[in-house]
């Protein structure tokens, strides 16, 4: 049996990752990699944040992308599942349905909206920025699991 996971699979490791690893480019064609918390929707991935952050300001001068999701301690357990994609930035999101989609996976996880200090929340809030990744390929993805057990 082979590691890699069919697309339904890798779509579904994706969804249910809880932080994600998204790369883009700076204008000297370095990249640039960092967590995100993202929710995925209809085979995309949604970054939302602050406008002002700078991933947004790279995707909207190279809209290269990657995105990667791992889970696994020993060699036996790691599971990865990377998108290389292209992004943009969406000019106007329906902020009510991403912020259910977010709600939903990091309720537990984050302060909610109006708990937050007042700056905190203009900060998030006054200009936010969403990024939807589109892949340009089939997930690149791997299991060890499968070799040590079938699973």
């Amino acid at each position: 049996m082979g590691v890699a996971l069919s697309d339904d699979e890798a779509w579904e490791v994706l969804a249910a990752a809880h932080t994600g690893i998204l790369t883009t480019m700076r204008a000297d064609g370095f990249p640039v990699t960092l967590p995100v918390w993202f929710a995925v929707r209809d085979r995309e991935i949604l970054v939302a944040g602050p406008a002002a952050t700078h991933k947004f300001t790279r995707v909207r001068k190279d809209d290269k992308v990657a995105f990667l999701v791992e889970s696994g301690e020993r060699w036996t357990d790691l599971r990865a599942v990377q998108i290389s994609g292209r992004a943009v930035v969406d000019p106007a999101p329906d902020w009510a349905d991403v912020d259910a989609l977010f709600d939903a996976k990091y309720a537990g996880f984050r302060t909610p909206r109006a708990e937050m200090p007042e700056s905190a929340r203009v900060r998030y809030d006054s200009r936010r920025a969403l990024l939807r990744i589109t892949p340009e390929r089939a997930p690149i993805s791997w299991d060890n699991r499968r070799l040590a057990g079938g699973r």
